[in-house]
Formats: structure tokens, C-alpha cells, sequence
């Protein structure tokens, strides 16, 4: 989603706010903006288009760069189309006030048209220029401070919103709020300077001491006084939670590769061991799981389990779904959390919802878990954001430390959510007696060798960039897959549609009949995956029906294999492991393949239009 920086201090804020724009263009925008002021007056520069657009603006004009107060913007549209001035900053009609805000104010149309009235004029289509005027509407009737007028206006707005707002009468002091997008405040040596961000990533090399905002708090941000919070719905005074920095500068940047999803493809074996690390005691024959061990009634005494996600988190439940019913015998119920929000779903005391985000910020899945508390239920999240908002709402849960993420299309997050609910269902499985002893020791054997066989799988990475120089060119493509397996088809296709924009779809490999079969022609990629466990001779198969009417398949085998080759146009190999494990092999290719293919068809692999990273609107 958007993005928002700001610094006020000694130091000249462009940089600064230049820099952070840049490291939250992962999150995904349309245009662009930046506001400094210099002492005298507003520098106002922003336009449709990346930062370096915007960077070319303030280069031909060194004065737009001057000031030690500065608040920048990426826009991801919601009202009105990407133009320049539709890109915020935002000035109010006074031209006093400036806000940068992330989210969308429902009201904001009844709003404006009260506004209107009262002699207000608007020059674009956002509802971001509404809540700038109505906060210099309360601060002009109200009589009051800029902190006062910003709660008094977000009162009486719905919606979502990060924003930080400025006041040029009062250049020491900034405001910030949220309410369902993330915001962080970063806080320099004696309160002399403050970096605000969406996310730390902008100033970790300034600060290591940042504090999170929650939803409806308000902080007032003044040089020299500790941050000052407060409720937005109440006014209560909160004492700010000062939290230190994981973060390190190395992990946010490409550290040589030429993108970011290639740098995080490549880091899944240190992702997946640093998720189990300290959890996989394989010496002991033992997973340690705090937040299964401290709420372990809650867990064997369910009546089902209810995953809730979005995107590739909800691919990871539906594995999620094949290994807790096979391991731990639990009924599991795998649900898109935009759906699950809305449709009145049927949710009790005894039922465990498992909520997945990467960024812990998705909009749809904290309204889930908010709707799932209410209604009596134990709320377990898997999230890899330290601090973010689903760990903090959820009543436990497991990071799976799989660092910062900065592609949009996910990947190591992906691996490594698998990761947590593959362990999560071998330690219920033993808990509940449901998994042989025997076999659980071996399964824990098996997942220690998983980053070793993830590296050796990367070195096939010339093969499968042979295989998407021949396929590149293709306007349509199945991905197919049965049991553990069917849900990877659907991520390896999703993959392909997020970054080269080739229309892919996954399926079970047996509903091919039951309609896609009727695409099949020369000009039809077929990606398979036919590993010899499982329904390897339905599979077959189907790989056969294809072949039989021209049908191209890349097939996804496992070492040694014969049948499947003598078949299938191209092969991609993958280390022999356990069934219920292969998803976190089978997957590797199929990111690579995606990756090589969007690059060779010259496609912006990090910031695929019309994504975000973090989806913190509905």
C-alpha cells in the first residue's frame, strides 16, 4: 500500500525522505510527492510515476530541496485515477496544513459536500484533500491546537488511514495517527530529531529506538519532548512503548543480485533453518512450539481449525489444511479472509482460527481475527513482521523469521509459513498420538535436511532459465498438482500472473477433465507436479491425456525418475524427502521459472503494477 516517511530535526530532511521513499517502493504505488519546508514557505513537488520521477522534479530546482522538515508520500490509488494532482502531499485551502495519508475515509464524499458549503474548493478527486480540510475546518472553529483538531476530524471520519499531518505555524511538531495501517515512529538521541515511516526500513540506520503505533492511537511528535500519545476515540494519555530495531540496514538491501525476489529465492535456506531454530530438536525428538505449549487444551480439545488468509498466505493454509488433517487428525476449514469477514460465518468457543500474513498488516485478515474474538474464539497467528499488528491482536502465535520480505511476490515467506504449519502439525500429531512415534522421528529427520536440499535445488537455476526462455512467449498456462502439491500449482501460477502477466491457472490435476482440458492445445505450457509419492500413477495420467492432445508439459519430478521423462517435454529434478514435505521443494522451481521469465519479457520483477506489498485497505 501507500507509503509514508517524514523527519523533523537538525538534519536536511530531503535525503531522508528521499531514501525512504525508496526503500518503501516494494510496498507498491502509482505516483509520487514530497513536501519540505525551508522557514518560509511549503516546497511542494510530486507527480505520477516512480520516485525517480519525482527525483528529476527537485533536481532541476534546488529549492524544493531545502528544509529540516519534510513528509513524503508513494500513492497506490484508491480515489481518483494516478496523476499528479491526485498525488499527495495534500495542502489544505488555508494553505497551512499538509497531510500524507495511507488508507481510504468511506465518508468521505458527505464530507466533502458539507465542506463545500461552508466555501471550500478542491483541486483533485481524493478523499485525502477532504480530511486535510476538514481538520483546518475543526482547527478554525474549534479554536484549538493542531493534535486537537486532527482527533476532533478523525472522530468524525470511517475508514482506514496512516497519516502524518504538519502545520506550518507550528514547524517544531508533527502529528501522526493510525487506524488499520501501520505507522512507526523513530525516535533520535534526547527527542532532538523523529523518522516517521510505514515501516522501519526507512530509518534504521538513524535510530534503533522506533514505537508502533495501534489503531485510534494518536501521537503528538514535538522537538526536544518525548513522543506524546494518545486516544483518538478518548483522549486518554498513553505512555509510549519504546521498542528496539531487529532491523539491519544488509537485510534491506539486494547485497548483489539484481532484484530483491532473486536476493529472497535464494535466502530460503537460511530463512527455513532460521525458522525452525530452536524449534527442530531433532537430538531430542522433540518441537518446541511456546505458543502451542502454553495453550495446548486449546489446540487438542478443538473441533476444527479454521485457516484464514489472503493471496499466497492462503496457498500456505491450504497446505496447512492437507498436513494438520493427516498429522493431526483436526477437521480444517481454509477460508479467504475477505470472504470469511463478511459472510456471518458460524465460529465457537471450541474452534482455533490460524491467521497468516506475511506483513501482519493485511486489512482483511485483522478483521477476521477481530470478528473471530468477538465471537468466543482462540485466535493463533503466523506472521513474519515482529511488532505488527496481527501479532499484537492475536491472543498467540509463531514468527517465522524469515527477514524482511521486499518483493511483492512472495517467496520466502511462503516456504516458511509451510514451515510453521509443518511443524505445528507433527507436534499436535504427537501430542494427540495420532502420528506413529516412529514416523515422527523420521519426519524431523526429513525436515532438517529441507535447507540442504533448498540450496542444491537452486543450483539447477540455469535449467529452469533455459525452460522459461522457451516458454516466455506464452499467453496462456496450466499449473497442475494432487494432495500436498494441488496448492503450489496454485501458487506457481499465481507467481507467473503477479510478474510477467501471463494469464496462468492452477487446478487439481483432476479436475483437468472437468473443463480445462478443452484449452489444451501446442500453444499450452502445462506445468505438472509428479512427484513418485502420492497419486504419482494418476498424475501420470493425466500428463498423458495432455500429451495425447499436443499439449506441452513441464513436469516437476523427483530424482531418478523414468516414466514421467520418457513423457514430458522439459524435467526439473527435486531432492527425494517425504511427501508431506515436497511443497517446500516443488515450489522453488516454479519461483524461479516465474522470476526468469519476467525478466526476460523486460517486466518490472519487484513492483509489479497494480500491486502492494502489504494490502492495509479493503
Amino acid at each position: 500500500m501507500c507509503g509514508i516517511t517524514a523527519y523533523i530535526g537538525p538534519r536536511n530532511a530531503y535525503p531522508i525522505v528521499i531514501n525512504g521513499l525508496k526503500r518503501l517502493e516494494y510496498r507498491g504505488y502509482d505516483s509520487a510527492g514530497i513536501m519540505l519546508f525551508d522557514g518560509q514557505g511549503l516546497q511542494l513537488s510530486k507527480t505520477k510515476g516512480k520516485v525517480s520521477d519525482l527525483e528529476e522534479i527537485t533536481n532541476n530546482d534546488e529549492k524544493r530541496k531545502n528544509g529540516n522538515i519534510g513528509i513524503g508520500h508513494t500513492r497506490w490509488a484508491t480515489h481518483g485515477v494516478p496523476n499528479d494532482t491526485n498525488s499527495h502531499p495534500h495542502v489544505s485551502n488555508s494553505g497551512e496544513l499538509v497531510i500524507v495519508h495511507n488508507g481510504i475515509i468511506e465518508n468521505y464524499d458527505t464530507i466533502k459536500k458539507e465542506l463545500i458549503k461552508r466555501g471550500y474548493t478542491f483541486k483533485s478527486d481524493t478523499d485525502t484533500e477532504v480530511l486535510v480540510n476538514l481538520i483546518q475546518e475543526v482547527k478554525k472553529n474549534e479554536g484549538c491546537k493542531l493534535g486537537k483538531a486532527v482527533q476532533l476530524a478523525l472522530n468524525s471520519v470511517i475508514g482506514a488511514y496512516a497519516i502524518a499531518v504538519f502545520d506550518k505555524a507550528k514547524p517544531d511538531e508533527l502529528i501522526v495517527a493510525r487506524l488499520g495501517s501501520p505507522i512507526a515512529i523513530g525516535i533520535g538521541e534526547n527527542n532532538s530529531e523523529f523518522f516517521i515511516a510505514s515501516d522501519a526500513s526507512p530509518f534504521v540506520e538513524y535510530t534503533k529506538n522506533a514505537v508502533y503505533l495501534e489503531d485510534e492511537e494518536l501521537a503528538i511528535i514535538k522537538l526536544g519532548r518525548e513522543v506524546r500519545v494518545r486516544r483518538i476515540h478518548n483522549d486518554e494519555l498513553i505512555k509510549a512503548s519504546v521498542q528496539k530495531l531487529q532491523l539491519s540496514l544488509e537485510e534491506i538491501e539486494k547485497g548483489g543480485y539484481d532484484h530483491f525476489m532473486l536476493k529472497e529465492i535464494h535466502e530460503q535456506p537460511k530463512a527455513i533453518t532460521d525458522t525452525f531454530r530452536g524449534r527442530l530438536l531433532v537430538e531430542q525428538n522433540f518441537i518446541k512450539l511456546l505458543g502451542i505449549d502454553s495453550y495446548r487444551e486449546k489446540f487438542l480439545n478443538a473441533n476444527r481449525v479454521i485457516i484464514v488468509a489472503c493471496g499466497t498466505s492462503w496457498h500456505a493454509g491450504l497446505v496447512g489444511e492437507y498436513l494438520l488433517e493427516d498429522m493431526a487428525r483436526i477437521p480444517v476449514e481454509v477460508e479467504y479472509a475477505s470472504e470469511f469477514r463478511y459472510r456471518n460465518p458460524v465460529i465457537t468457543e471450541n474452534d482455533v482460527i490460524i491467521a497468516i500474513s506475511q506483513s501482519g498488516e493485511t486489512a482483511d485478515t485483522l478483521a477476521a481475527i477481530k470478528l473471530a474474538k468477538e465471537r468466543g474464539a482462540f485466535v493463533y497467528g503466523i506472521c513474519n513482521v515482529v511488532g505488527s499488528s496481527i501479532a499484537r491482536e492475536t491472543h498467540t502465535g509463531t514468527y517465522t523469521h524469515a527477514g524482511p520480505e521486499i518483493g511483492v511476490a512472495s517467496t520466502k515467506a511462503f516456504t516458511t509459513q509451510i514451515t510453521v504449519l509443518t511443524l505445528m502439525a507433527l507436534k499436535l500429531g504427537r501430542e494427540k498420538g495420532t502420528i506413529p512415534e516412529k514416523e515422527f522421528v523420521k519426519y524431523l529427520n526429513a525436515m532438517d535436511r529441507i535447507p540442504q536440499q533448498v540450496e542444491k535445488l537452486l543450483e539447477i537455476d540455469e535449467h529452469v532459465k533455459y525452460i522459461a526462455s522457451v516458454y516466455k512467449d506464452a499467453t496462456n498456462c496450466l499449473y497442475l498438482g494432487r494432495g500436498f502439491n494441488f496448492p503450489v500449482a496454485l501458487e506457481g501460477a499465481l507467481k507467473l500472473k503477479e510478474i510477467s502477466y501471463i494469464h496462468a491457472e492452477g487446478y487439481p490435476a483432476a479436475e483437468m477433465k472437468h473443463g480445462p482440458i478443452a484449452l489444451i492445445d501446442e500453444n499450452m505450457p502445462t506445468f505438472v507436479i509428479a512427484t513418485k509419492h502420492g497419486h504419482y500413477e494418476k498424475v501420470v495420467s493425466n500428463i498423458q491425456e495432455i500429451k495425447s492432445r499436443s499439449g506441452k508439459i513441464i513436469a516437476i519430478v523427483t530424482e531418478g525418475d523414468i516414466t514421467v521423462k520418457e513423457i514430458a517435454d522439459h524435467c526439473i529434478e527435486i531432492p527425494e524427502t517425504e511427501e508431506a514435505l515436497t511443497p517446500l521443494l516443488t515450489t522453488i522451481p516454479l519461483q524461479l521459472l516465474s522470476y526468469h521469465i519476467a525478466v526476460m519479457l523486460g517486466k518490472n520483477v519487484d513492483q509489479p503494477r497494480n500491486l502492494a506489498k502489504s494490502v492495509t485497505v479493503e
